[in-house]
């Protein structure tokens, strides 16, 4: 089974006198279901799993009055069974396909007999088919593809060398050969494999790239399909489109005209399509920033942005040539940079840090601009044998004076001799502060669809 961090911020949820109702998003396969049925059968006397799509006459529970004890007799009838107070926990899986069941994740917050989590995908696409938001009675959690940490874990390696080389790279020491030799490795392995649960699986029971690449690109047929089934209008194309053209465009500032293969188009065509794929969970924003200053969202030009895949293992099963075998035999001309830049902005994200990128005319261009502990901080990620950054150097200069620089590389940590910061490209995943809401516990008191 594959450890999840997830899972120990629903025991810290469970064990929470105060706890609301739950909410944990995410894009369709990154594991949801799987986890949080394992959670409620190893934690709880009772459990009662109402699943939307494979029984969709469960929605007639939801059809009536939204009160607890309505709602807790008709699961009585229904399932045949008795819920018991305090001991319960109830899960509502798919809650997109009914979104009565939402507003009354209100009820069952009010009434605190029973334990209540709820999840689901594309809940940011049926938002106006929701009667009412349980606004200040649900708490929320995101769950993306599985982070390079968890990947480790899958991999077999051992706690004590991950939380070790965490340890150093923080305190800016370096690894020596043979833990940077390993660590870089299985990064390489993570960027060709990426973070969805079956695809995780299946490499760290064959370690056979082909068995993988059946189930990466399974999954991505899957996403179309949604495309085909949820998305409305012109959406259907647009969305298809753009996501077809994102590996061509990882890196660079997103061009509407070559995914639509014509002139003269934009935002007001396909901004719908965009928006439905990052709706679904399966793509993220960066920005660029008029100027590289704190608020860094205030200076974000809207129009203007770089798209990610959340999932590096499903872009590299996109790219034509199969470029996960020669990541992982460490070959050249896969690549590279697009798919390790990519594997970057998902470590960010994961960590709920906004990205954005600063850039000139000229030769001054920036992969990322962040807000590090309210000090901005410039990252470049270099993946080949061309490590210059005079772009960082640039940045980190009297005109822009950023104060901290660092550079995601193939080396070991050290600081240079201008106050830059090297590091191997897998330390993006420990050396970034994590800021998920989930860590302290948030309401959801925007619209969700903003959310």
């Amino acid at each position: 089974m594959l450890k999840r961090k997830i899972t120990e911020d629903l025991i810290r949820w469970k064990n929470d006198p105060e706890k609301k109702s739950l909410l944990v998003k995410g894009a369709r396969q990154v594991g949801k279901t799987f986890i949080i049925d394992d959670f409620a059968k190893k934690n709880y006397e009772n459990y009662i799993h109402i699943n939307f799509e494979l029984a969709p006459k469960t929605r007639n529970i939801f059809a009536g009055d939204l009160d607890a004890a309505t709602l807790t007799r008709e699961i009585n009838y229904h399932f045949n069974t008795r819920i018991v107070p305090e001991k319960t926990l109830i899960f509502l899986d798919e809650i997109q396909s009914c979104p009565p069941a939402r507003t009354a994740m209100k009820s069952f917050t009010l009434d605190k007999q029973y334990d209540v989590i709820a999840s689901g995908s594309l809940l940011g696409l049926n938002y106006r088919d929701v009667p009412s938001y349980p606004v200040g009675y649900e708490e929320s959690m995101v769950l993306h593809p599985m982070d390079f940490e968890e990947f480790l874990w899958a991999m077999g390696v051992d706690d004590g060398k991950i939380s070790d080389a965490a340890l150093r790279l923080k305190n800016k020491e370096p690894l020596g050969n043979a833990a940077l030799n390993m660590f870089d490795d299985y990064f390489r392995q993570f960027m060709a494999v990426g973070g969805m649960p079956e695809a995780v699986k299946t490499y760290a029971r064959t370690r056979d790239l082909n068995q993988t690449l059946i189930r990466q690109r399974t999954i991505a047929d899957q996403y179309r399909d949604d495309i085909a089934k949820y998305a409305s209008g012109k959406d259907k194309t647009t969305a298809r489109l753009c996501l077809d053209a994102i590996p061509a465009q990882i890196g660079q500032r997103f061009n509407f005209s070559e995914a639509a293969g014509k002139s003269n188009v934009g935002r007001r065509e396909y901004g719908g399509g965009l928006e439905w794929l990052y709706d679904s969970g399966i793509i993220q924003w960066c920005y660029k920033v008029s100027e590289p200053a704190l608020p860094l969202s205030v200076n974000r030009r809207l129009k203007i942005f770089k798209l990610y895949m959340w999932d590096t293992g499903l872009l590299t099963s996109m790219m034509e040539g199969g470029p996960a075998y020669s990541l992982v035999r460490d070959e050249g001309g896969v690549n590279r940079g697009k798919i390790a830049e990519n594997a970057v902005a998902g470590i960010l994200g994961g960590k709920d840090t906004m990205i954005t990128y600063f850039e000139k005319k000229g030769n001054l261009k920036v992969d990322f601009i962040l807000n590090i502990d309210d000090q901005v901080t410039a990252v470049e990620v270099k993946s080949g044998n061309n490590t210059k950054a005079k772009s960082l150097d640039s940045i980190m200069s009297d005109a822009y004076k950023v104060p901290r620089g660092i550079k995601l590389e193939r080396t070991d940590a050290y600081v240079d001799e201008k106050g830059v910061e090297h590091y191997p490209l897998f330390a993006a995943a420990f050396i970034f502060p994590d800021k998920s809401p989930h860590r302290s516990w948030i309401s959801l008191d925007a619209d969700e669809k903003n959310s």
